[in-house]
């Protein structure tokens, strides 16, 4: 493989312009057709095969389509694959009066009499009718529904609504608009990513001393993660996009991207400071660096892509699209950056301070790496005790799925559901729909249904049970529905209970009804699609481990370093969901990182947290521990060579890891309930694996085992392919030699090189 990228490398610096031409020409395929997809993102979270969706479809085919929405809020509509075409107007009376008595009902509804006439406006809720006023008469709220999706709802009818919304303040009442054209889209960047990208240009320039250096992985990463991006917009015209998949893609994109870039342009500046000319060099750094990317980047998809495992649709959407994305960052980094080196040509030669580092990491100058070697047993204690007492709160995490409680403060969907929660009850906001199906006799349907209320009103947290009129019903129906408010909110641990009660007690009440009974709603659909995400998780998790050990067992030839990586591997997954969990559930530094309020995390993110940190981590092993591994292969003895391979790697594995940080970092501020854990999770997960595991423990452990790092059975080492990721079948070809430097290099240059003889594998001795 490395001489397959040695030519790829030197075929892009030669026909630079060829290459950047053609990737120009597939971004500007991508774009168009993001374009003519028509740009429909979605949230659907919905999972097929739970009990909740089943009794959605037998709602929406006893009672018609329309009933299937009853018991989704704002903000779970969506979620639940329901329609999202509709509004909702929530009205607070001013302080010390009521809706039950006065003309309140009647000035709001004069307020909003405009709104029926408005274009596609296909009705506006009776409040009385749809007992739609809270029992103590201080909130009350209308529904507005649309002929039309939201995202063709005129902006005339949007403005008719806020317009009404607007005389009732003026006359003292409290209003939020939630849901349809007044839930607030995912913003996918901001400023606060563009500060993200600053950073990241920063730490370049200095890794590099030299600005045009450290604009060439922006560069790149910006034009890979725009391909990708708007690759997976093309698809929106197709199949189910949501907005967080897109945004996984951005952020993983982009990360990747920079890293990759930057992985293999400190190879090729390391190796203009040793004397290379600059064409030798850019093939030298693809064949060898280029080598370790493609290796990486392969583990990073095989871990995003093994996400269709779970068999969930909306997680192997996200999976796949930024496995695709990663393929992308690859592709870009081993073609268009060479060429990309081409333009540049001698410019990229280190000088001054920038000379000066390169001599540093010839020389394996690096005293951490010294300091983790000399103490290995110490180093190894002191940060597992670290990562163990910050992964304590992990112990205490709750999943779940987020609802418009969890949205910015500020927002319609928040307030609405705020004023909600005040007047009808936290439980209003996430009802419990019990399908009573009684399809084999019609005319048992009444009895059962007051059966059913009386059974359920009788459970603990349960504020009121009741049946409902169905949009769709008609009389002599097979089927009805009663609606269940819980005493506690949607994501509170009593309403899950109570699911879990209803289901219970479900037997006996169809045996007593000879009925029917399905339950839905938000609630149980959280409860749903959390417990099937947690089944899924260890099947998952195996797949991940066993494939590490694999891959690194092919890439290092050795039995304990793939052992060592995953150990360091769980490790960090630990204290991620630890500090994840104090945060977002516990609340502590909510105020330091835009949260809110504080809730369950996400149901998915355990298993993407996995996925995506599997393959960042192993980016990093590959990067730091291939050096190790080239220098051990060249002749240096176990010492030397895991402190010269970490002096060559520790500062761009550095850098790598501030960058992506900063990238994760910068969504975190985004005041999603969906993208915010995802993105912390992620930026604190590369904080405890690159800096505590990769850079501390890793170097530890290796100069611990010594030659037994690098021991592997013979039977075993004769059946597994040989990736040569550190490029040493490029050292046997001569590259060197093949080489016309500008400049002599030191004559130290490759001093622990000298002995090419030493063997691939040792035996523990």
């Amino acid at each position: 493989m490395a001489r397959v990228l040695d030519r790829l490398g030197r075929g892009s610096y030669r026909h630079r312009w060829i290459v950047l031409v053609a990737w120009l020409l597939v971004l500007a395929a991508a774009a168009f057709g993001a374009v003519s997809s028509g740009l429909h993102l979605s949230d659907s979270f919905s999972i097929p095969g739970t009990e909740s969706q089943r009794a959605q479809e037998l709602v929406a085919e006893r009672l018609g389509d329309q009933a299937a929405d009853v018991g989704s809020d704002s903000s779970m509509s969506a979620q639940q694959g329901g329609d999202t075409s509709t509004a909702r107007v929530v009205v607070a009376a001013p302080e010390g009066e009521s809706f039950l008595e006065g003309t309140g009902i009647p000035d709001v509804l004069a307020a909003l009499a405009p709104v029926s006439g408005a274009e596609d406006v296909a009705g506006v809720s009776d409040p009385v009718t749809a007992q739609a006023v809270a029992p103590d008469g201080s909130v009350m709220y209308v529904d507005v529904s649309f002929g039309v999706g939201v995202e063709d709802i005129p902006d005339a009818t949007t403005a008719v609504i806020e317009d009404a919304a607007s005389s009732l303040e003026a006359d003292g009442y409290e209003v939020a608009l939630a849901g349809g054209p007044f839930t607030e889209p995912l913003e996918l960047a901001g400023p606060m990513e563009a500060v993200g990208l600053v950073v990241a240009l920063v730490v370049l320039v200095v890794t590099f001393g030299s600005l045009l250096a450290a604009g060439m992985p922006i560069l790149t990463a910006l034009l890979g993660v725009g391909i990708g991006v708007a690759g997976v917009l093309s698809l929106s015209g197709i199949t189910e996009i949501s907005s967080s998949t897109l945004t996984l893609a951005l952020m993983l994109g982009l990360a990747v991207g920079i890293d990759y870039a930057l992985f293999l342009l400190s190879r090729h500046r390391q190796q203009l400071a040793d004397g290379m000319t600059p064409e030798t060099s850019a093939g030298h750094a693809v064949g060898t660096a280029g080598s370790a990317v493609v290796f990486a980047g392969t583990t990073v998809v095989i871990a995003l892509a093994a996400l269709t495992v779970t068999g969930i649709p909306f997680l192997s959407a996200m999976g796949l699209a930024a496995a695709a994305t990663v393929v992308i960052a690859v592709l870009v980094a081993i073609t268009l950056l060479p060429a990309i080196m081409g333009f540049a040509g001698e410019r990229l030669r280190p000088r001054g301070r920038a000379a000066k580092q390169a001599e540093k990491s010839r020389a394996g100058q690096n005293r951490w790496g010294v300091f983790t070697t000399s103490h290995p047993i110490i180093t190894l204690v002191v940060a597992t005790a670290v990562l163990l007492t910050i992964a304590v709160p992990a112990l205490s995490m709750r999943l779940g799925l987020p609802n418009a409680g969890r949205e910015p403060e500020g927002s319609g969907d928040r307030a609405a559901y705020e004023m909600l929660a005040e007047g009808f009850g936290p439980g209003f906001n996430g009802p419990l729909v019990v399908l009573v199906d009684a399809a084999d006799d019609p005319s048992a349907l009444p009895a059962a249904v007051q059966t059913v209320v009386g059974e359920i009103s009788e459970l603990p947290d349960v504020a009121y049970a009741a049946p409902i009129v169905a949009p769709g019903a008609a009389e002599g129906a097979e089927a009805a529905l009663v609606v269940v408010i819980p005493t506690g909110a949607p994501d509170s641990v009593e309403t899950a209970e109570l699911v879990h009660a209803i289901r219970d007690a479900r037997p006996d009440i169809e045996a007593s009804t000879g009925a029917e009974l399905w339950i839905t709603g938000a609630a149980a659909a959280n409860i749903d699609i959390t417990e099937k995400l947690a089944d899924a998780f260890p099947l998952f998790l195996l797949i991940v481990v066993g494939l590490a050990i694999l891959l690194l067992m092919v890439a290092f030839r050795s039995l304990l370093v793939p052992v060592t990586a995953v150990l360091g591997f769980l490790l960090t997954i630990a204290a991620s969901f630890g500090a994840t969990t104090a945060v977002f559930q516990w609340g502590w530094l909510a105020p330091v990182f835009n949260v809110d309020s504080t809730g369950p995390l996400l149901s998915f993110l355990p298993i993407l947290l996995v996925g995506v940190l599997f393959g960042l981590a192993m980016d990093y092993q590959v990067f730091l521990v291939s050096r190790m591994r080239e220098e051990h292969v060249h002749g240096a003895e176990p010492i030397p060579s895991v402190r010269l391979g970490f002096a060559h790697g520790a500062r761009v594995v550095l850098a790598a890891a501030l960058i992506m940080i900063s990238v994760f970092s910068s969504f975190v501020f985004s005041g999603s309930a969906q993208i915010g854990p995802i993105a912390f999770a992620l930026a604190i997960g590369i904080v405890f694996d690159a800096l505590v595991v990769r850079m501390t423990m890793i170097p530890a452990a290796m100069a611990l085992l010594g030659r037994s790092a690098w021991w592997i059975p013979r039977w075993l080492d004769r059946i597994i392919p040989n990736v040569d990721i550190e490029g040493a079948a490029l050292e046997r070809a001569g590259s060197h030699a093949a080489a016309s430097p500008v400049d002599e290099p030191p004559a130290h240059a490759h001093a622990t090189h000298g002995a090419h003889a030493a063997p691939e594998t040792d035996q523990p001795g």
